[in-house]
């Protein structure tokens, strides 16, 4: 195309259009008007995400075989005898064996939790659809996915489902800056609102301003209600920072999400809350505080001189 006046009008035109559907859109929320327009195209182009990323992978497999585990309650001993399975069906290369370290952390994760999931593999990152930090993973209603439905890694909170497409679903990551989720605090149960900031921390604002928190302090999901868009007790993050209260009436902290999201790979939709709210038991271990070592100084008293005095040591 020539560089013409009419040319450069149309792309001004076509500019303008795309920041007046974005602008809807977001304030539209989940009745959005062009939601059905995302939705058709997630059906049109997420089965070419898909066909680009199913290549001849044994990890494939692994992770169809985890997306009926939410059909089972007694989940324990059935993740146990499948991820067993897995481990001999998959290879022993080094990324295989990465992926085969994600699948089972996810599934102890999801164990712990009791959370019904389907596994899925992130096909396809970026900012199609209009969010700044999105994946594209590689279930959708088929596999009985639907919108505001939590996701999880072995690690913790990843995000929530905001697009379903017949095999594929977007992603809107928990960092974010349109992502809000409720937290409580570990051991305190202290309420919270946690906001993503892109590649800084998360920002919670704590309900109560005269809350006691320091830095190390940890974090899980609250649940909402009828457990859309969060069920409870997922991990979030690590309070790496807490601001003065100075008298307010909520408090800021910044939290460091568990979860890395710039390198995703193996997840889990899920598709079954758990019946009871699991609290803080999906948290890992805390670390061992390293001792400190100790130094311990003997006197020995010098022997003692005619006159009854001791001697200084030269």
């Amino acid at each position: 195309m020539r560089d013409t006046r009419e040319s450069r009008l149309l792309l001004v035109l076509l500019i303008a259009i795309a920041f007046a559907l974005i602008t809807v859109d977001i304030r539209g929320g989940e009745d959005s008007p062009v939601d059905g327009a995302r939705q058709a195209a997630a059906a049109v182009f997420g089965p070419v995400e898909d066909g680009v990323a199913t290549v001849v992978d044994p990890v494939g497999d692994a992770v169809s075989a985890v997306r009926d585990s939410g059909e089972r309650h007694d989940r324990l001993a059935t993740l146990e005898k499948e991820n067993a399975a897995l481990k001999a069906r998959l290879g022993s290369d080094d990324r295989n064996r990465s992926r085969l370290g994600q699948l089972d952390k996810m599934l102890k994760s999801a164990g712990a939790g009791q959370y019904g999931i389907k596994g899925a593999e992130v096909i396809a990152i970026g900012a199609a659809q209009g969010f700044s930090w999105t994946v594209t993973i590689d279930i959708g209603a088929n596999d009985g996915v639907k919108r505001d439905m939590t996701v999880l890694n072995g690690d913790g909170l990843v995000g929530r489902i905001t697009t379903v497409g017949p095999g594929t679903s977007t992603v809107l990551l928990a960092n974010d800056p349109d992502f809000t989720v409720g937290t409580r605090m570990e051991g305190s149960d202290e309420l919270g609102f946690a906001s993503g900031q892109g590649d800084r921390p998360l920002r919670v604002q704590l309900l109560n301003g005269k809350a006691k928190v320091q830095k190390g302090d940890r974090l899980v999901t609250f649940g909402s209600q009828a457990d859309k868009p969060f069920v409870p007790g997922v991990p979030v993050g690590v309070v790496s920072r807490v601001d003065p209260s100075g008298g307010d009436l909520t408090r800021t902290i910044y939290v460091t999400p568990f979860v890395g999201f710039t390198k995703l790979d193996i997840v889990g939709v899920v598709v079954e809350a758990p019946r009871t709210d699991p609290r803080d038991t999906v948290l890992p271990a805390k670390p061992k505080p390293t001792p400190t070592p100790t130094v311990t100084v003997t006197v020995t008293p010098s022997a003692p001189a005619a006159d009854g005095q001791y001697q200084q040591e030269q």
